[in-house]
């Protein structure tokens, strides 16, 4: 779990108001029929190290509608003029659930979106399996 989450602040350090424009400039990664795990893995860490290694795997084993529901969340939110911020959690559950919810942009300020992934702790086995 301290890597787990970790590495969702990893992904909340790419997705501040300062770097999300460079993320944008990647949206095609996140468009649909593309892995997720590769893209978002390569977000919070260089390919072949243990960081992406253990994210990647995380994310492979994400249901395909919590998956394919986190990958159009970033999807669309990169490709928002200006860029969408995206802020992420995780916390311990029995079963994968997600929760997003955004609020919108107004005069004074931008708004955003949240990302709530729940999961089993990654070492966890399910129990039917």
């Amino acid at each position: 779990m301290p890597r787990l989450q970790f590495l969702v602040g990893e992904l909340n350090d790419a997705f501040r108001e300062s770097r999300v424009d460079e993320l944008a400039a990647r949206s095609s990664e996140f468009a649909p029929g593309k892995p997720l795990n590769e893209a978002l893995a390569a977000v919070v860490a260089k390919p072949r190290t243990v960081k992406h290694r253990t994210f990647r795997t995380y994310l492979g084993k994400l249901p395909g509608s919590i998956s394919e529901a986190l990958r159009s969340t970033i999807h669309y939110a990169l490709q928002t003029d200006p860029p969408t911020l995206v802020t992420f959690a995780w916390a311990p559950a029995y079963d994968y659930e997600i929760t997003v919810w955004q609020a919108p942009d107004t005069s004074e300020t931008r708004g955003g979106i949240t990302v709530l992934l729940k999961s089993r702790y990654p070492t966890d086995r399910h129990p039917i399996r």
